[in-house]
């Protein structure tokens, strides 16, 4: 034997005792340690940080709360059932900070440069220690963010199979997804789509992949599922049978709903509204576009929307105005709290720190009585300059506290009284006798006429937009 081929032999020898008797390493979350590419993690991920707590108003503490106090109660519920917050698996622990003009620039200490089954469940772990130190009791995945993918569907499903199997022991009883979902646009076959392609391979792969996603969403205890359908759309109308396009999304949707029924996944069923971008047109381009393409289909009663900000202003409508065309149209499920920037033409899913813009939020939210079984779910991303860990923590206890300081305001209005009062008193001339018949739809135009004649010219009265400003400005 040569000299070499020996020595290799007595370097693999002592590999192999060297790992049968080493002990198994114990790892905290520092990316100069060089058990951070083991398969295995003992100890904290955020090493350093406590729970988050509920400081108050004064503190200066950026790692505390100090508008959100999960158990205070207002307006007849605790805060924590008015927010039901949640933590986006896919932004918080696959967001690398890269974009179309640069590289990543999050290289978090837990991460072994992998795609594996070992590093996904590293990250499993990871999620859930950020999750009870945030004190929320909800996170949101999509399917191949927390698995990875294979070379046949079978085996994508028993890695995501192995990675469910962790998620529920971590999870225990106090902690479920508010929702689930199917990544049906990231991967090259759903380039034309995935319920709307022009490959029949395609849109069955996609039913089988909403179908196994659907089961894990309810094997883990999940309140929701969601359907974003990013490629659901056209880049041009040239060669685009929009037509067929939306029967077959329509006959997709309705297969899924049948399928939630006959598992016994009693889960809200969610469509999440977006205009365009990665498509040049999403089929489901808003929150009245969705409403008539579910009454059109039948499926109004299956469905309802998980309305996102950023979304919404894309959409060329405020988040209030999509959040109260859901709630008076029945449908209000859910709200991906984020936001974008005014200067940016895309969708930038910021956290959302603006407190006027939050309050209106929450007017929706406690005009619909609530979100449950949905609730806020933290669609945000860091920016890509923030590289720090406890830069997780700092972004969602801002997103919070913006939305608690919201519903805070929300009962200063409501308790002061004056807005709602200015806005009764703009309509007070439908309660009456006459207002009441049009509202009933007992009042024919002959009989409308009728009465015009016999008032006259009508006087119309000043709308008061700036004191309905003054006032909402008032409580923030």
């Amino acid at each position: 034997m040569k000299s070499r081929e020996v020595l290799a032999l007595f370097l693999c020898l002592n590999v192999f005792l060297l790992g049968a008797i080493a002990e198994p390493p114990t790892c905290p979350a520092d990316a100069n340690n060089e058990c951070s590419h083991s398969g295995d993690w003992e100890g904290e991920f955020f090493p350093g940080i406590n729970k988050i707590v509920y400081e108050g108003p004064a503190s200066k503490n950026p790692l505390a709360f100090k508008w959100y106090n999960a158990n205070e109660e207002i307006l007849g519920k605790k805060m924590k059932d008015w927010m039901r917050f949640s933590v986006a698996f896919w932004h918080t622990f696959r967001g690398t900070g890269g974009d179309p003009f640069g590289a990543a620039t999050k290289y978090w200490p837990w991460e072994d440069g992998t795609n594996s089954v070992a590093m996904a469940k590293r990250r499993m772990r990871a999620n859930f220690e950020f999750i009870k130190k945030l004190g929320v009791e909800f996170w949101c995945f999509h399917d191949r963010d927390i698995a990875p993918d294979a070379l046949t569907l079978e085996e994508t499903n028993a890695n995501l199979d192995a990675v469910v199997a962790l998620a529920k022991e971590l999870q225990g009883t106090k902690i479920k997804p508010l929702w689930g979902t199917a990544q049906l646009f990231m991967h090259p076959r759903y380039m034309h789509g995935a319920a709307t392609s022009s490959e029949v391979g395609v849109y069955a792969y996609a039913a089988a992949q909403v179908k196994k996603a659907m089961e894990v969403t309810h094997h883990l205890g999940g309140e929701n599922y969601v359907f974003w359908g990013g490629r659901e759309g056209y880049q041009s109308l040239l060669n685009t049978d929009m037509g067929r396009e939306l029967d077959h999304m329509a006959r997709f949707l309705q297969a899924a709903a049948a399928y939630k029924k006959k598992i016994g996944f009693n889960g809200t069923l969610l469509i999440e509204p977006k205009p365009q971008e990665p498509t040049k047109h999403q089929y489901d381009w808003d929150a009245a576009t969705s409403a008539n393409f579910l009454r059109k289909y039948g499926l109004i009663d299956d469905f309802k929307l998980n309305i996102e900000c950023n979304h919404a202003t894309l959409s060329g409508h405020s988040c209030h105005h999509e959040l109260e065309t859901a709630r008076l149209n029945g449908i209000l499920g859910n709200i991906d709290a984020n936001t974008g920037d005014p200067q940016v033409g895309w969708d930038t899913d910021q956290f959302l720190t603006d407190i006027g813009e939050a309050t209106m939020v929450m007017l929706s939210v406690v005009k619909n009585g609530g979100l449950a079984p949905g609730g806020f779910n933290f669609d945000a991303k860091l920016r890509r300059e923030s590289t720090d860990v406890e830069d997780l923590f700092i972004a969602h206890i801002s997103g919070m506290d913006t939305l608690a300081r919201g519903l805070r305001n929300v009962a200063k209005l409501i308790e002061d009284g004056s807005l709602t009062e200015l806005v009764r008193k703009r309509y007070q001339s439908f309660d009456t006798e006459i207002g009441a018949q049009i509202e009933a739809g007992k009042a024919d135009f002959e009989y409308l006429e009728k009465k015009a004649m016999e008032w006259g010219e009508p006087k119309v009265p000043s709308a008061k937009q700036e004191l309905a400003e003054m006032l909402f400005q008032s409580a923030l």
